[in-house]
């Protein structure tokens, strides 16, 4: 296992952080991503654990984690309007939202979703934006029931809206998704699943340029020392559209070559394909999944299943499940609310579109 060669591989990771000021490794600030300068995450306090299923033992048995993409649980500056977000959320108990997807994320080990909104009680003023048009979303610190109600366990913080209300916007989100059993990640803090002994570290970061990759590698080279298999799970590229660009291939391969086991972008808004690299497989956006910021968001998105079989300590096997997904199942308007695809040819394309067999997805 990774972690047993780390004592071996300590002296040239010691030379590797020697070098990682170079220009190779310059990973520049983006004012539009605000957790370049994440703050006060909580220190790690071990790994989240799973349970046994029935059949399994400690020496032989899988470990299933789901990922969705952006799960915006918000509306604009946090404020209620007829058919918004917070609309369905004042008439909506919060097991509505994910109430098709649950039993999904309840059969599973561990469910990890990029949560991309502030959660806060308080008034505050939105951070400057210097993007035109600019948006800030928020709801109340509450909305995690959403989440913990469906069987999600984690959530990624490293993305452009968590942020939209400074630091203090960004604090009470933290406290908000920890008060309620949730494991977090962002750019500085790496959360660990754990099931019989097997750790998979999922690494949080935002991609917005490819230098970025640089920064994603020294984490991987840390998680490796603490986890058995590595899981980037990136916020970054350009939004609305079904390719991503040259250069987030390039990063997103450099984050295989350097040891990630699989890599998941998110951001887009709209899904893009799949590619198997050197043997691993990265997925350049998972699209929208319960997305409160828009009335209208493309209505095909995914849930990627990672299933791990390990047996004696050791890594049998690695494979994935795409599930394809409506983002709602409101007809032409946005209820909040996703759901697989039961269509057999409608989710036919979104698995051809996500192996590169069909330009769109629906």
């Amino acid at each position: 296992m990774k972690r047993r060669l780390a004592a071996l591989l300590a002296a040239l990771q010691l030379l590797a952080c020697a070098v990682s000021a170079s220009a190779a490794e310059w990973d520049p600030t983006d004012p539009n991503d605000p957790l370049l300068w994440e703050p006060d995450l909580p220190e790690f306090d071990g790994p989240m654990p799973s349970t046994p299923r029935l059949g399994e033992t400690e020496d032989a048995f899988s470990i299933a984690v789901s990922f969705t993409g952006d799960m915006l649980l918000a509306s604009l500056h946090g404020k209620r309007a007829a058919g918004n977000f917070l609309d369905y959320a004042a008439k909506q108990e919060p097991e509505y939202f994910l109430q098709h997807v649950r039993p999904i994320f309840e059969a599973d080990d561990f469910t990890v979703v990029n949560l991309e909104n502030v959660l806060t009680d308080r008034n505050l003023t939105p951070k400057e934006k210097s993007t035109d048009p600019a948006y800030w979303f928020r709801a109340p610190a509450a909305t995690t029931d959403i989440l913990t109600s469906s069987g999600v366990e984690a959530v990624s913080l490293a993305n452009n809206h968590t942020g939209d209300y400074g630091t203090a916007g960004y604090k009470d989100t933290v406290k908000a998704v920890s008060a309620a059993g949730l494991e977090c990640g962002g750019n500085d803090r790496t959360f660990y699943l754990e099931k019989n002994g097997y750790r998979v570290a999922v690494i949080c970061h935002g991609l917005w340029t490819e230098g970025q990759a640089g920064t994603i590698t020294r984490r991987l080279k840390a998680a490796e020392k603490d986890s058995d298999f590595q899981v980037v799970f990136y916020h970054g590229g350009a939004e609305g559209v079904h390719t991503p660009e040259a250069w987030r291939v390039r990063a997103s391969r450099r984050l295989i070559d350097n040891g990630a086991d699989l890599v998941l972008g998110n951001h887009p808004h709209v899904l893009q394909p799949r590619e198997v690299y050197k043997g691993k497989e990265i997925v350049y956006s998972l699209g929208n999944f319960c997305f409160g910021g828009s009335r209208g968001p493309e209505n095909r998105t995914i849930i990627y299943q990672l299933i791990l079989r390990v047996e004696n300590g050791e890594l049998v096997s690695a494979a994935s499940e795409l599930i394809p997904c409506y983002v709602h199942t409101g007809g032409r308007v946005n209820n909040y609310c996703p759901a697989p695809i039961e269509d057999e040819a409608q989710a036919r394309r979104v698995l051809d579109f996500m192996d590169g067999k069909a330009k769109l997805p629906l």
